[in-house]
């Protein structure tokens, strides 16, 4: 499966019907929404808090990574300019001369960037002067193609300018070009292989979760032959492609940059079993799953919060799985092994070392040639003293 052949349907549409058809074969993506709250107290009492790291100028990357995933992330987009580039530790210096987009224009991929990047209108802010924003769509095109001309390995796939958009709005071009550099090279690189082989398999961990956290559900939509289709959207553009609130989407970007690259799949699951009533409520043959949908009326706070439950079930269920191994090897190790465990090592013999095979065999003659001879020579000694 190629990616262009697959993600040009895909990503039309947010809405994919579980038998595989689509809703639409346009854009049916809602404009995306930039309207900014007022920030509340305990936003405010946050912000002080990463302000005052901040103009500390020593802390852990922890530190940061705990203010991304707790309640209301990193608040506003000036604190993330800051710290967006301190979660993946990239250097937001950089005097790398930036191409022009004609300069870039005989690559490969050019058209399909382009394209897509046309596309992109409902991604800006509704109101900007027309040359802003056409400086901006240069920008981003510029942004896409210099990354796959630094790493000609990777290829570029659609949904991936709906990424590199919401870090250039927020940090712009350079910062953003160091940041997608670490993305594509690290928790992208798998969705940017020639084929898409890795990211479907990636994609039936959603039913791996749910198997273990909703059997119910899992049978349901294994019955019914959903697939995973639908959660292609929210993986490769980590929701940003779903969903019509700019703040939502940077307030997921917070959570990822901050946790595994799984992540997406994590929340995606979350999702799904949310609004479980609502799936098991339809025909099979009509399930609709759609993110936006999903999401709304859905804070992101107990979202993090469910998803943060069950990464945890997860893992104290690895380590007891792992505590489980050990004991059972433990208890089958051989006779030999625990021998081992109490003899010197000098005395230990190891069947693949040659300079053990050798000391053991030199051992051997020693001890048959001395028993053979040295017997009869302290014989002999004995006679005579005797005498």
């Amino acid at each position: 499966m190629n990616n262009s052949d697959t993600e040009e349907k895909v990503l039309e549409g947010d809405n994919i019907l579980i038998n595989g058809s689509f809703e639409g074969d346009v854009d049916t993506r809602s404009e995306l929404k930039f309207e900014r709250d007022i920030e509340s107290e305990d936003e405010k009492c946050k912000r002080k808090c990463i302000e005052k790291v901040l103009v500390c100028g020593s802390t852990t990357l922890k530190t940061w990574k705990n203010f991304a995933v707790s309640k209301y992330g990193l608040v506003a987009d000036d604190l993330r300019y800051q710290i967006w580039p301190l979660l993946l530790e990239v250097d937001p210096s950089t005097d790398e001369k930036i191409p022009s987009l004609e300069e870039l224009a005989d690559h490969p991929e050019y058209q399909q960037v382009i394209l897509d990047v046309n596309r992109s209108l409902k991604r800006f802010p509704p109101g900007i002067p027309y040359e802003q924003r056409v400086a901006l769509q240069d920008q981003l095109a510029v942004l896409i193609l210099r990354v796959i001309l630094k790493y000609p390995h990777l290829r570029y796939y659609q949904g991936y300018h709906d990424v590199a958009v919401t870090f250039l709005l927020v940090v712009g071009e350079a910062v953003a070009f160091r940041i997608m550099e670490k993305l594509s090279t690290e928790h992208l690189q798998e969705c940017m292989e020639p084929t898409l082989e890795k990211t479907d398999y990636r994609l039936n961990y959603i039913y791996a979760l749910l198997y273990k956290v909703d059997r119910e559900l899992y049978n349901f939509m294994d019955t019914a032959g959903v697939g995973t289709m639908f959660a292609l959207p929210w993986y490769l553009t980590w929701f940003g492609h779903s969903l019509n609130q700019y703040k939502d989407v940077v307030r997921l970007y917070d959570f990822f940059l901050a946790t595994p690259f799984l992540m997406p799949l994590y929340v995606a699951t979350a999702l799904i079993i949310y609004r479980r009533t609502e799936i098991l409520a339809e025909c099979c043959d009509m399930v609709l799953i759609s993110a936006s949908k999903f999401y709304q009326d859905y804070p992101p706070d107990t979202l993090e919060k469910l998803v943060q439950k069950r990464v945890e079930k997860a893992l104290t269920e690895r380590r007891k799985n792992e505590q489980i191994m050990r004991n059972r090897l433990r208890s089958q190790r051989s006779l030999w092994v625990r021998l081992n465990n109490h003899i010197p090592p000098w005395c230990v013999f190891n069947r693949r070392n040659k300079l053990g095979l050798i000391f053991a065999a030199a051992t051997v003659v020693i001890s048959y040639l001395y028993y053979k001879y040295g017997i009869n020579s302290r014989l002999s000694l004995f006679g005579t003293f005797k005498t």
